[in-house]
């Protein structure tokens, strides 16, 4: 009898839906549904396989889940691979194999392959304890795991590198890409050799000199009793959990926080379709806080800005009073505005101008005397001061932070702002009644002047003539640029003596303004009056105002004056890269390769990171200028081409430059931003060899052309005569030639096998791995 009442129990654990399997066989599947649902580990704690999506049956996710919990947590879920990883999904039909030559495919129901790890030759597949899923060669030996591509949460043994990122999902039951990855860290402290999470649950950075650096401060709590995770939460915050394995009365069975980072502590980056909001966690003209009696993060306002959507507070903040206008006087702006004070925040991207070694009142006034200036940033231990125009965004905030923020708002007694906290302010004051009336009245005759002019022009003209708005003040834009007088500019360019440079549109000079830091500035005269050169002048104020980034060429302000078009932008010291690369002076190989990443970053901010995706169309050189630390600024936008968010590519004529021109400007195909990802291959190949692509001087027929030779040079292992009689560039090779790989994939001749230049910045920094680019010798040698 005892016998008959375990059988039953017996053929219950040889189900193949619960049986651990220590080791999982090849030409094994998986099915969404059925008894073959999941593979378990061995003593049952986690389990590998599909998972449906809360809330939407129909769906699954391939994952990674506790599943000895109620909730059946998930700590890993599968994505694409770079450049963009992208949440898989799969319906009921759909099944996963581990097939017969050792690789796992992942194929919907009509035998379409969605997903596969991109490894061949496993002897076996394996569900670890640890909550790692492997494929294992014959030796046992790893070949891949889950634990080498981290989604959102890390577990414990899990150790992360440089080149690994947790990115937090959109919300509890959307597992899509969200706001915030953790990659910072990585940059917080030199050396950084791996994120630890160890066997007793401690959450450690190491360095490679052997030193640790604590994440998470909590308790250690014992493995026994307990599960852990730690996961970067969609709030941006990243926290470590724990949950009991055995009810008691004193712990109820849910994940507890253990503790948790301060997401102040890193900036979380916004997708590209989340830029419009800004890039920060929750968007411009705002900081976030984290609320330490619920563990939750909060977002908050500057002084005096209040949020654009109350429901979706992510959405950014916007000033609740009139903006400093470029029209006021400079002693008007000291008495109108006042500064609000914050502590311990700051927005590191965001600042246009720096002063070293003064005074917080000094820099307080320089802020009121510049109509641009929104906020200013002072450190008491340098007496370093940042200021910094609207939008700002990317809030960094905490102790560590240090310094002291200063928002500008109106005065009190500002009379000539409006103060929307008084909406009765009419009803007490009686001059406001006589104010009023005298309004009222002067603008109903203005109305039934205008009315009958336009009667009389509909009766007497014929002839209608649409003309491109002109821009008369900053306030056509809507932007904090400010409106210079033709005057004004002749008088500070000397009557435009000091020629900068030229371009299609006209010739920029360098002027000084009269203000009391005597600022230098490069103004742009706009010679043509064609209609074409008209939208263009009125683009590029548009384009130029609203972009903001350490990277690219500041616009200060412009004239619209008459026939005068002029755009003032802020001077290079050092001029364009042109000169440095191309002259007798040669610069440092390690400053060539951060001139580099720099150029990368100010497009990677055109391409993904601006409210409007703007393609520049002519990246070269000359382009790119150098200010007195020697950074990277991309500048002249006027041939940029802008993309509305739904539009991916755009038609246009050929514009650019001979030698840095993409080859889809010679097809019949759409442009889109691949055409400056190939303009930049050129530059990083430039910047690498200190010699133009077309070198008509060359005695060598097959070095006249830099991107050909390169090609050869790689292709024969000789990286090495690229750079050579340069001893430092020399002895780097290994960098040389990461350049060099990562602009021979940027010079593709199919622009979709180009990569973005998100992936190129990760490419540069070395954060990923690069594969072996094409060879695409066998393309045309026409130049274009």
């Amino acid at each position: 009898m005892e016998l008959l009442f375990f059988v039953p129990f017996l053929l219950l654990l040889s189900s193949p839906s619960v049986q651990a399997q220590q080791n999982i066989t090849l030409g094994s599947s998986l099915t969404p549904q059925g008894p073959n649902s999941f593979w378990l580990s061995p003593s049952g704690d986690f389990a590998f396989g599909f998972r449906p999506i809360e809330g939407n049956t129909s769906s699954y996710l391939l994952a990674v889940w506790f599943n000895k919990i109620n909730n059946k947590t998930v700590a890993w879920y599968a994505k694409t691979t770079n450049p963009h990883p992208v949440l898989v999904q799969v319906s009921s039909g759909s099944c996963l194999q581990l097939t017969s030559n050792g690789a796992l495919s992942l194929q919907d129901p009509t035998g379409t392959e969605v997903w596969n790890p991109e490894v061949v030759g496993a002897a076996y597949a394996a569900m670890l304890d640890t909550g790692n899923f492997v494929l294992t060669d014959a030796d046992g030996s790893t070949k891949w795991g889950t634990f080498d591509n981290p989604a959102d949460t890390i577990l414990l043994t899990q150790v992360l590198t440089p080149k690994m990122k947790l990115h937090g999902r959109i919300n509890a039951t959307d597992y899509s890409n969200g706001h915030h990855q953790h990659e910072s860290y990585w940059s917080m402290t030199g050396n950084i050799k791996n994120l630890v999470f160890n066997a007793t649950s401690a959450i450690y950075i190491t360095l490679d000199n052997g030193t640790h650096i604590k994440i998470t401060s909590g308790k250690i709590s014992s493995t026994e009793d307990y599960y852990h995770r730690a996961t970067l939460d969609p709030d941006g915050v990243f926290r470590q959990y724990l949950y009991p394995k055995k009810f008691s009365n004193l712990y109820t069975q849910a994940w507890s926080v253990v503790d948790f980072k301060d997401p102040g502590i890193y900036i979380p980056r916004r997708s590209a379709a989340e830029t419009n909001a800004g890039t920060g966690t929750c968007g411009f003209n705002s900081y976030t806080m984290l609320d330490v009696t619920n563990n939750q993060t909060t977002c908050n306002c500057l002084p005096q800005y209040s949020f654009i959507d109350e429901q979706s507070q992510d959405k950014g903040c916007k000033p609740d009073f009139q903006t400093q206008s470029c029209d006021l006087n400079e002693a008007g702006a000291t008495e109108q505005f006042q500064f609000k004070t914050l502590i311990d925040v700051d927005w590191p991207e965001c600042d246009y101008e720096q002063y070293n070694n003064i005074s917080n009142d000094k820099c307080q006034q320089f802020c009121l005397e510049d109509c641009l200036c929104a906020v200013i940033v002072f450190r008491d231990s340098d007496n370093t001061c940042w200021k910094k125009k609207m939008p700002v965004t990317s809030s960094n905030v905490g102790n560590s932070v240090q310094r002291t923020v200063f928002i500008k708002v109106p005065t009190n007694n500002n009379s000539a702002q409006s103060d929307l906290r008084e909406p009765n302010r009419w009803k007490k004051d009686k001059k406001y009644w006589i104010l009023g009336s005298s309004l009222f009245l002067g603008t109903s005759i203005l109305v039934n002047i205008f009315l009958i002019a336009v009667i009389l022009c509909g009766t007497y003209c014929t002839t209608t003539i649409k003309e491109v708005p002109s821009l008369h003040s900053s306030n056509d834009i809507g932007l904090p640029l400010k409106a210079f007088t033709f005057a004004e500019l002749e008088k500070a360019t000397s009557g435009f003596q000091e020629v900068l440079g030229t371009g299609a549109s006209g010739i920029v000079y360098k002027g000084k303004l009269q203000d009391d830091l005597g600022t230098y500035i490069a103004v742009k005269k706009i010679d043509k009056l064609e209609q074409e050169t008209e939208k263009e002048f009125t683009a590029e104020v548009q384009t130029i105002g609203r972009t903001h980034h350490r990277n690219l060429v500041g616009l200060l302000g412009f004239c619209n004056e008459g026939k005068e078009r002029l755009l003032v932008y802020e001077f290079m010291v050092n001029g364009s890269l042109n000169k440095f690369l191309f002259g007798d002076v040669r610069l440092q190989w390690n400053l060539r390769a951060q001139l580099a990443l720099e150029v990368a970053k100010g497009l990677l901010y055109l391409h993904e990171e601006c409210s409007t995706q703007i393609i520049h169309c002519d990246i070269k050189p000359q382009n790119i200028l150098l200010d007195g630390n020697f950074t990277a600024k991309i500048s002249d936008f006027g041939l940029a081409k802008l993309l509305r968010t739904n539009q991916t590519q755009t038609n246009t004529g050929i514009r650019g430059t001979r030698g840095y021109v993409a080859p889809e400007w010679f097809k019949s195909i759409g442009i889109t931003a691949k055409v400056d990802v190939y303009s930049f291959g050129v530059i990083l190949l430039e910047l690498v060899c200190c010699r133009r692509n077309v070198e008509s001087e060359v005695a060598a027929e097959d070095q006249k052309i830099l991107t050909y030779w390169a090609n050869d040079c790689y292709r024969c292992g000789r990286i090495d005569f690229l750079v050579e009689g340069d001893d430092e560039a020399t002895f780097d090779l290994k960098k040389v030639d990461r350049y060099v790989v990562v602009a021979l994939w940027c010079l593709q001749e199919d622009p979709t096998m180009r990569p973005t230049m998100l992936k190129v910045t990760q490419m540069l920094d070395g954060a990923v791995a690069i594969p072996t680019p094409p060879d695409y010798s066998s393309f045309s040698q026409s130049l274009p």
